[in-house]
């Protein structure tokens, strides 16, 4: 009664000060009987919370949802994706597996590397005798150190080992070599990816170097992870195969799937002869020496994307993330996240950051038509090439990765790459 009461006073307050009040007081004096009319709940109507009751009663006479499938597809095959009775939508497993090695067949011949110098000359004849004699394997030197070990008359005593000659083609060796084992470091192992080409065989490598990110075995216990790798790894309990001709059962050994870059230079839209290259670590594309900033167009198939002026760019992959890119300010990212890193290189602009890329984006680097100089790049440190204003380098994901062979699975791998990384004693 009370709100009754107001309203018709507010009313009649309108109509008898109208022409005094404000277009303000008379909208505000409105609502206000507004609000006061509103209908009011009594015995005779349903409470609140039976009308939200019947209003979810109302969804049980609803017909379900259609069933899907969702599929991952990798271009080649499909994986389906878990979809529960409900239609719940759920992940069938990480999308970066654990991959194994498993010989179809004993090992026949392996390369054996050592990086530059005498200081591992003893280690080396030690790993050569025991893959000779003992494993009964051809040993592979390089045609270098063959000629060394010549001179020193351990060929005659060693008749397994052997090298490639001169008409020999190097990019052709995979096809003969089953595995190649390096002692060294990380360099060592980036010169055994650029000794191979494309198509490169699994590598075992022995922490005898400087840096270690690439070599996790320890040469004190060559002969058990060597053992592992020829004739398979005692603690594979899953995923054991059998053989088709004997039925005999195949055992096989942890291994990483590296992702690589492959880098191509175009000249006038075309590709030049020669300039195709796999990178393990990073391209950078920089203005070298020249005193100029280099100014480069980013495009993702033929989409402009940016425009940078900046001492260069860097593409790297995760492998090389610890490498270059994370001295640039690009981040760290663990090898089985595939992804392409883009980092800048003391950009002029403040507001340029790095960026973490799908692995199936396709990068052109363009040199600007009116840029005051060319750029230089670099693949993986080496085979510099120069380009001109408005050359091209075209980047994407090699398909061919580098497989590297680890002595535990990948949860135990991924805490020592943690510890690696942030110097964890």
């Amino acid at each position: 009664m009370a709100c009754i009461g107001f309203a018709q006073s507010a009313a009649k307050l309108g109509k008898l000060q109208h022409g005094s009040l404000s277009r303000k007081q008379a909208l505000n004096l409105r609502l206000a009987s507004i609000r006061c009319e509103a209908p009011q709940s009594n015995g005779n109507k349903p409470s609140s919370h039976a009308a939200s009751t019947s209003e979810r009663s109302r969804s049980a006479n609803w017909d379900r949802k259609s069933d899907i499938y969702v599929l991952r597809s990798d271009g080649y095959s499909c994986n389906r994706e878990t979809v529960t009775a409900g239609g719940n939508l759920e992940f069938s497993h990480p999308s970066s597996q654990q991959h194994l090695l498993v010989w179809k067949a004993r090992p026949k011949r392996v390369l054996v590397l050592k990086k530059l110098g005498d200081e591992l000359l003893e280690e080396y004849l030690a790993m050569v005798q025991h893959l000779g004699a003992d494993q009964n394997l051809s040993v592979l030197v390089e045609p270098a150190q063959y000629a060394e070990l010549k001179e020193q008359g351990v060929i005659e005593k060693m008749p397994y080992i052997d090298t490639w000659g001169d008409d020999d083609d190097a990019s052709e060796l995979h096809s003969f070599v089953d595995f190649v084992v390096c002692l060294g470091g990380d360099g060592l192992v980036l010169h055994a990816t650029h000794l191979f080409g494309r198509c490169i065989p699994p590598i075992i490598a022995f922490r005898l170097g400087s840096l270690g990110f690439l070599t996790p075995h320890e040469y004190e216990v060559h002969m058990e992870h060597l053992d592992a790798v020829i004739n398979g790894s005692d603690e594979l309990t899953t995923c054991r195969m059998t053989s088709s001709m004997d039925e005999s059962p195949l055992m096989g050994v942890y291994i990483t799937l590296r992702m690589r870059l492959q880098c191509e230079i175009h000249r006038n839209g075309q590709p030049l002869p020669g300039a195709c290259h796999h990178v393990l670590n990073e391209v950078v594309l920089s203005r070298g020496s020249l005193p100029y900033l280099s100014k480069i167009e980013v495009y993702e198939r033929d989409h402009l994307i940016t425009k940078v002026q900046a001492d260069g760019v860097m593409l790297s992959t995760p492998t090389g993330s610890t490498a270059y890119s994370v001295s640039a300010g690009g981040s760290m990212v663990h090898p089985n996240v595939h992804s392409m890193l883009f980092t800048p290189i003391c950009p002029h602009s403040l507001s340029f950051r790095p960026i973490i890329l799908p692995d199936y984006a396709q990068l052109q680097l363009r040199i600007a038509g009116d840029a005051r100089s060319g750029a230089v790049a670099t693949f993986d440190g080496k085979n510099m090439k120069e380009l001109l204003p408005g050359d091209s380098l075209h980047v994407r994901m090699s398909p061919f990765p580098v497989p590297t062979i680890n002595f535990r699975d990948q949860n135990v791998g991924l805490v020592l790459f943690y510890r690696t990384v942030l110097y964890v004693e």
